[in-house]
């Protein structure tokens, strides 16, 4: 819940305005400020306070307890010009919040973190958990210092700056290194020279390793743990056998990423009390699944019991995936006294890439997404059209390592992708307008299997584009038509038109017209006036929503194919489509309607 604090008119108005914005998420504290603030500070996740940032210090000093646990707070001004992220700006979510603020109430967010200023990735906020001096290191990634990075296998982390350079395998952190003199030229060094500045070591790991005065391990849910049980196992039992498991194999429990039975322990208290302790949750497979897995140790109790002769092995097992490995085959419980009733394996999941295919819009910045935005911040490794790159290189992070090719090499470019997300990065695979639209997503979601995680991010593909510009040509049945016979035979090019127009359907056609192509497009508008009147509107649009982009109306029997290229999509309407005061438009029924008509 978001606490919301105002002292003046002027902030209640604003204040208001963000309530109603944001129904649900938000609660008006009102009476003596010092109060409220208090009430909230103790009552919610996060503040916006609309006062002076000196006032909101003074009010929230006394309340601060630890960074980990206080509530973010976003200061608003009076005037409602500025969103100031004032406290908690990583843990809690102040930046984020204050940057949600300046979008409702239309303000410049105020973001002073180091990190979030310059496109350096804070290490508290890349969704893994973390031990370790996590300033001290960020630091050193903030002054160009010198940061080992060790990791046991690739993980998809978002970029790092270029002075985190790989160490090799997880193991020990580095030792020290001597400042001064003696530093590396463009590294900051202490006031004192000779002093000794301990190296900065980023470990990625799920085994527990010493951790020096500058070192931070982060966590990858890389474990599995796989979990049997006899009906009413205690929590304790189930809880403490996962623990000292982990405990005696030199691994950590928060790389745990989820525990996994069989589908007749999936109510059991038990297991699922011993899921809510370590804060994952529990996956559950038939026991036909399990039954099937290949596992070191069967067992004739559990095939008795629920019917696979394996659980807690090859329900890990089954969790982990392919290429799985069991660090810890099935060991028992050892309570005093009686027979033990819970069992427990782990297995080491292989690292698994992320490729997120991303559509970039027609062109204009503003039709990019904020999920396209966040998709290019967090992928290290970009893969791309050398033109689309240039669109958006200024929206990646420091350290991102960009592939770029040129027109042409679509099939390369989408094998390269899954091949760098196969070695565990996070890739982006760009594109212009939706990608999965005469685009990267099918080429590249050929060449990828169920190794790597692929995520879509949608994107304005040039015919709604193109149809914003127009006016409202789709407003009933369409399609989208792509006139290049380079991967299409053009008789099955010819048959979609021809089915299209006998149809009565809006298209929209793609890759109308090249230099080596200019009789495709004169074909297909006569196939379409088989079926339609010579004044049945058309719309042309080159390089919608770009500063050069233009537009204009014509019909089907004025339309000039020499004025259209590749950078145009062309609409024609069906029989009801209209021009209305310069626009093209398409009624939502089929039938144009009297006006107030349902």
């Amino acid at each position: 819940m978001i606490g919301l604090i105002s002292a003046t008119a002027a902030g209640a108005s604003a204040r208001d305005r963000l309530a109603t914005a944001w129904p649900g998420r938000t609660r008006v504290y009102d009476g003596p400020v010092r109060e409220a603030v208090e009430r909230a500070f103790a009552e919610c996740d996060q503040l916006v306070c609309f006062l002076a940032t000196g006032a909101t210090v003074r009010l929230l000093a006394p309340l601060l307890a630890d960074k980990s646990t206080d509530p973010g707070v976003v200061c608003v001004d009076e005037a409602g010009r500025y969103a100031v992220s004032l406290l908690g700006g990583h843990g809690g979510g102040a930046n984020s919040l204050a940057t949600e603020v300046a979008s409702t109430l239309s303000a410049t967010p105020v973001i002073t973190t180091a990190t979030d200023a310059t496109g350096i990735p804070a290490l508290d906020t890349l969704g893994l958990p973390f031990e370790g001096a996590v300033a001290t290191v960020t630091r050193a990634m903030l002054d160009g210092a010198p940061v080992t990075l060790r990791a046991d296998a690739v993980w998809s982390l978002p970029p790092l700056p270029p002075n985190v350079t790989a160490g090799g395998a997880g193991g020990a952190p580095a030792t020290t290194r001597p400042t001064g003199p003696t530093a590396p030229q463009g590294v900051p060094t202490p006031s004192t020279p000779g002093t000794v500045r301990p190296d900065a070591t980023l470990l990625v790991s799920d085994r527990v390793v010493p951790l020096g005065p500058a070192d931070v391990v982060l966590r990858p849910p890389s474990l599995v743990v796989g979990v049997g049980a006899s009906r009413g196992v205690g929590v304790d039992e189930v809880y403490g056998l996962v623990v000292d498991v982990l405990r005696d194999a030199g691994l950590s429990a928060l790389s745990v990423g989820e525990l996994a039975t069989v589908d007749a322990k999936a109510d059991e208290p038990g297991i699922v009390g011993a899921a809510a302790e370590l804060g994952v949750p529990v996956r559950t497979y038939p026991a036909g699944v399990l039954a099937s897995v290949d596992v070191p140790n069967p067992s004739d109790a559990p095939l008795a019991a629920v019917g696979t002769p394996s659980v807690a092995e090859a329900a890990a097992l089954a969790a982990a995936g392919r290429g799985g490995e069991l660090l810890v085959p099935k060991r028992k419980s050892s309570p005093r006294g009686r027979p033990a009733m819970a069992t427990c394996a782990v297995v080491r999941r292989a690292p698994r890439g992320r490729l997120a295919v991303v559509g970039l819009g027609p062109g204009a910045r503003d039709l990019v997404t904020p999920r396209a935005v966040a998709e290019l911040r967090r992928a290290s490794v970009l893969v791309g059209l050398d033109q689309y790159v240039d669109q958006i290189r200024d929206l990646l992070r420091p350290g991102t390592r960009v592939i770029e090719s040129g027109l042409g090499r679509e099939e390369e470019r989408a094998r390269t992708a899954v091949a760098e997300a196969r070695a565990g990065h996070a890739v982006a695979l760009i594109g212009s307008g939706d990608a999965g639209v005469y685009a990267m997503a099918s080429p590249a979601l050929a060449e990828a299997a169920d190794d790597i995680e692929v995520v879509g991010v949608p994107g304005v593909t040039a015919a709604l584009a193109a149809a914003a510009i127009l006016g409202a040509p789709l407003g009933h049945d369409h399609v989208s038509i792509s006139l290049s016979d380079l991967h299409t035979p053009w008789e099955v090019i010819e048959r979609r038109v021809r089915a299209a127009a006998e149809a009565d359907i809006v298209v929209t056609f793609y890759n109308p017209r090249s230099r080596g192509r200019d009789w495709q497009l004169p074909k297909a508008l006569a196939l379409l006036a088989e079926h339609r009147t010579a004044t049945t509107p058309v719309g042309v649009v080159r390089n919608a929503s770009r500063p050069d982009g233009t537009s204009h109306l014509t019909t089907l029997a004025r339309i000039d194919p020499t004025t259209v290229d590749m950078m145009t999509v062309v609409t024609v309407g069906n029989t009801a489509t209209r021009e209305i005061a310069g626009r093209m438009v398409t009624p939502r029924g089929y039938r144009w309607q009297s006006e107030g008509a349902r």
